[in-house]
């Protein structure tokens, strides 16, 4: 097939940074919001080196005949065709931080460097460095006898060549980042002057080694490749949980594959560094702005007082489908309910847990946790239910990325509790979000079943678009039931017909009701593909969505981040439309939409579709099947299609650009909120 209609995984996911950068850059996104937004491109980057890049490195070394299944690039050719593009995006980095700085300046808060204090600043400054700092530091000199240290990933140290009187030269590390001290350090007499703790120690770094003349001397930051594939590694006769901790152990110390520096050292500096890092010179990187720009939340709190600085305060509202008093167990068997996060409170599911927890009719509840609060209600609920006695499974996913330590440690909790925990499954990851109350009434077994996009976490239900759907329906719960016995044998489900369930009848089943779509054109009938979701890269369903357009379908994808599908193409998908939502809000939830009319059908699903959700993961797709809920998620599927604000529109050249139109100014996100606090104004009497 051509290749025009096919854009490579890595440079797609690229572009959907350089969203987030845009909306730093836009000066219709409130001042602070753009410095969290400038931070987000940051740490997005950080992630997509260690996992990403760490894994074409590792391609690239296993074999230089491994190429992407859609452009044919090699390892090699992405890596550098990434390379370039990085540096390009983050001259825009540079340039934008500069200029929040500039606007945040006018605002009563400066980041100096000593070039921009008085002589009394400095001498403080020198006072409390040799107080508060050196004490705490941890110097390095590199020689025959001091190896070079481990550089930990993604802190910052100052690194010095030192030079002997004899004309000998070593080099001087100091880890900048213990914590122990404040990053930002207010300079005296100078109301809202700050200085980062690492220039601080960069500018007295002669005094921690005396006798040395400073030859270069600059802040680098590393980052490492952190793709460890936990299930290749894994020995059966290991404790699972004990060997996830030992995983995560290992990832930090990985190998390099980024080198930051804040400053312009000498090539043949950069070349020991890297020899010592063992890096390539390729990976280094220069940059005008701080290495890690974390604090600019700090600076936040510091502007709290002036509002017009950040977003309209918005608050999760109280869902119009759910009545105060009655119980909520009692209000789903009644009708099935839809929850719109964050636009909807969280609140309905935890009573519904809290609920079942103490209910006498609640035989069991069973759950998959991937990512969970610090402080989680869910797994509070859960505990509750099993020291009343209830049986309660949970299959905590250890595997989920960078947030491993949090799920060891719930699941030690859940386990104390009395639970039955699962960690997962051999060569799968869970990634489903299902939850199944199972009651018995009268001698009768009734579930109640919820199904949702988004993990169960109340934090992230305040900042993700996630939607959350729960019912009374028998086959939905009876296939759920069917779904954590297959769970708790080890083994995964092979048939369903209600729900859509990966690894083994997700994927497949989408196919089918895409060719379904294809068929119906072909017989001159209308015909229609609607699909919401993080991301698109599955060859399979990319194919076939080729070929749907080719037939006459009409196919409409709201895809936020990586779209390995170009639309437009002549010939080819120019039957397709693809637009990409970043926002105020992370949009995360999924809805696929199959055909019109009596026809249709609608999901909503855990699963974008990407090879590694639609068959490597356990992930639940569910109907939604009450036909109120389903002009809902109709609604809403559209008004997203239809936002000229936040929306960009991919071209058939592979660029994203913003949707404009003569239409009435519509941000999606805003809509839905507007449209949740309207639900709860007291309604007029008549």
């Amino acid at each position: 097939m051509n290749n025009s209609v096919y854009m490579n995984r890595e440079l797609s996911w690229l572009k959907f940074n350089e969203r987030v950068l845009e909306e730093a850059e836009s000066r219709s996104v409130p001042l602070c919001e753009r410095l969290s937004f400038a931070s987000i491109y940051q740490t997005n980057l950080d992630e997509f080196f260690m996992v990403r890049v760490g894994s074409l490195v590792d391609q690239m070394m296993l074999s230089k005949d491994l190429r992407d299944n859609k452009t044919k690039m090699t390892a090699k050719e992405q890596i550098m065709a990434i390379l370039s593009q990085v540096t390009k995006l983050n001259r825009r980095k540079d340039a934008v931080y500069a200029e929040l700085m500039e606007e945040i300046e006018k605002q009563g808060i400066k980041l100096v460097n000593f070039q921009k204090i008085g002589r009394k600043g400095s001498e403080y400054l020198e006072r409390y460095f040799d107080s508060e700092i050196a004490p705490l530091i941890s110097p390095t000199v590199v020689g025959k006898r001091q190896p070079f240290p481990f550089i930990r990933n993604r802190e910052i140290y100052a690194v010095v060549v030192l030079q002997r009187k004899n004309g000998k030269e070593k080099l001087g590390l100091i880890p900048c980042g213990s914590g122990v001290f404040p990053r930002l350090i207010e300079v005296p007499g100078q109301e809202g002057t700050y200085m980062l703790s690492e220039e601080l120690i960069l500018h007295f770094i002669p005094k921690v080694f005396p006798g040395y003349f400073v030859k270069a001397k600059s802040l680098i930051r590393v980052t490492r490749n952190a793709d460890i594939d936990a299930d290749a590694l894994y020995d059966e006769d290991l404790d699972y949980r004990e060997f996830m901790v030992k995983v995560i152990k290992k990832r930090k110390r990985l190998a390099p594959v980024r080198l930051e520096l804040s400053r312009e050292l000498d090539g043949d500096i950069v070349d020991v560094l890297c020899e010592y890092l063992e890096v390539s010179k390729k990976y280094v990187f220069r940059g005008e702005s701080p290495l890690d720009l974390s604090f600019v939340f700090q600076i936040q709190d510091m502007l709290r007082h002036v509002p017009e600085l950040f977003y309209e305060k918005r608050v999760p509202q109280k869902s119009p489908q759910f009545r105060s008093g009655v119980p909520i167990l009692q209000q789903i068997e009644e009708g099935d309910k839809l929850l719109s996060y964050p636009f909807e409170s969280i609140r309905p599911f935890l009573d519904m847990l809290r609920e079942a927890a103490n209910d006498d009719s609640v035989v069991s509840i069973k759950m998959t946790l991937y990512r969970v609060a610090r402080q989680s209600k869910v797994v509070e609920a859960l505990i509750e239910a099993a020291e009343n006695g209830k049986e309660v499974l949970v299959l905590v996913e250890l595997k989920a990325r960078f947030d491993e330590e949090n799920n060891i440690e719930w699941s030690r909790r859940l386990e104390d509790a009395g639970c039955h925990v699962i960690y997962g499954l051999d060569g799968y990851k869970v990634h489903s979000k299902l939850c199944l109350i199972t009651r018995k009434k009268e001698g009768q077994i009734e579930y109640i079943t919820q199904i949702g996009t988004g993990n169960y976490n109340e934090k992230t239900a305040r900042l993700y678009t996630d939607l959350s759907v729960m019912t009374c329906d028998s086959k939905i719960g009876q296939e759920a039931a069917a779904v954590f016995q297959a769970l708790a044998m080890g083994e995964v489900l092979e048939e369903s017909h209600t729900l859509l369930v990966a690894p083994k009848c997700l994927q497949n089943k989408v196919l089918d009701m895409i060719d379904e779509e294809i068929e119906h054109a072909r017989n001159g009938e209308p015909a229609y593909v609607g699909v919401k979701i993080n991301s698109l890269t599955d060859k399979r369903i990319i194919d076939r969505l080729i070929d749907a357009s080719q037939a006459g379908v009409k196919v409409e994808l709201v895809v936020r981040g990586i779209c390995c599908l170009i639309p437009g193409v002549e010939g080819m998908t120019e039957n397709i439309r693809v637009i990409s939502i970043v926002g105020r809000f992370l949009e995360h939830s999924r809805i696929y939409i199959f055909g019109i009319g009596e026809r249709e059908k609608i999901y909503i699903a855990s699963a974008d579709f990407m090879t590694r959700n639609t068959i490597r993961r356990v992930e639940v797709a569910a109907p939604v099947l009450d036909p109120v809920l389903k002009e809902r998620l109709k609604g809403m599927f559209h008004t997203m299609l239809n936002d000229n604000q936040q929306a960009r529109e991919l071209e058939s050249d592979g660029t994203y650009v913003r949707v404009k139109n003569e239409k009435a100014p519509l941000n999606s996100q805003e809509h839905f909120y507007a449209e949740a606090y309207e639900q709860n104004l007291p309604k007029e009497r008549s």
